[in-house]
């Protein structure tokens, strides 16, 4: 993930390098560093520390300031859950008929729930551990609280949202093959992208 997060900081130092000449006439030389990058992506993370003095410890796929957001088992699978703050929290909880937990002082603000996730993560698994989890989607999006689906690559490019947003290609390469690709995630209205040819055969430009 940090050769990706690179190049796309490179392209924002790029935009702004190319202003900047515009309005002076000078370039100049842009330094990216993969490490640099890693220490930039942690975020919030960063300032856990910087603010506290205590390094973070290991959360998985957690949320270390907010519960509960993080992944979550069901019978036929995970969810990835994003209660953010106390509404949604008890929008959740009546979703999920866990109608005792937001007068609870244990679960009733965010800070109490980060301090008990434990307790509050099992009891969740626990009145969850039945429910399918097209289900449970459809209860939490109905009683809109953030959640999505934990899929494979294969569910993925099965998604309707997937197949609604165009992301897979299959090209031409002009020897009567198709071959799958992935298209870049930019819409843009003016000037929309084009997806022509696939990317080109060993040796296929030497000559130019």
């Amino acid at each position: 993930i940090s050769d990706i997060f690179t190049g796309l900081y490179s392209v924002i130092a790029i935009q702004a390098a190319l202003r900047h000449a515009e309005q002076t006439g000078e370039g100049q030389h842009i330094d990216m560093a993969l490490f640099d990058t890693q220490i930039s992506a942690l975020g919030n993370q960063n300032l856990n520390y910087l603010v506290s003095g205590k390094s973070p410890v290991q959360m998985g796929n957690a949320h270390m300031n907010i519960a509960p957001y993080e992944v979550l088992p069901v019978r036929d699978g995970h969810i990835i859950l994003a209660v953010g703050n106390d509404g949604q929290f008890g929008k959740f909880c009546a979703a999920v008929g866990l109608d005792d937990l937001p007068a609870n002082p244990d679960f009733a603000t965010n800070p109490a729930r980060v301090a008990n996730r434990v307790d509050l993560r099992a009891r969740i698994i626990e009145a969850r551990k039945t429910w399918d989890r097209a289900q449970l989607l459809a209860k939490l999006e109905a009683a809109s609280v953030p959640a999505s689906p934990i899929n494979t690559i294969g569910q993925m490019f099965a998604d309707p949202q997937t197949i609604a947003r165009g992301m897979r290609l299959d090209l031409d390469d002009g020897h009567g093959n198709r071959l799958p690709s992935v298209r870049a995630p930019m819409v843009m209205s003016g000037t929309p992208l084009t997806y022509e040819r696939p990317s080109p055969r060993l040796g296929e430009h030497t000559d130019e």
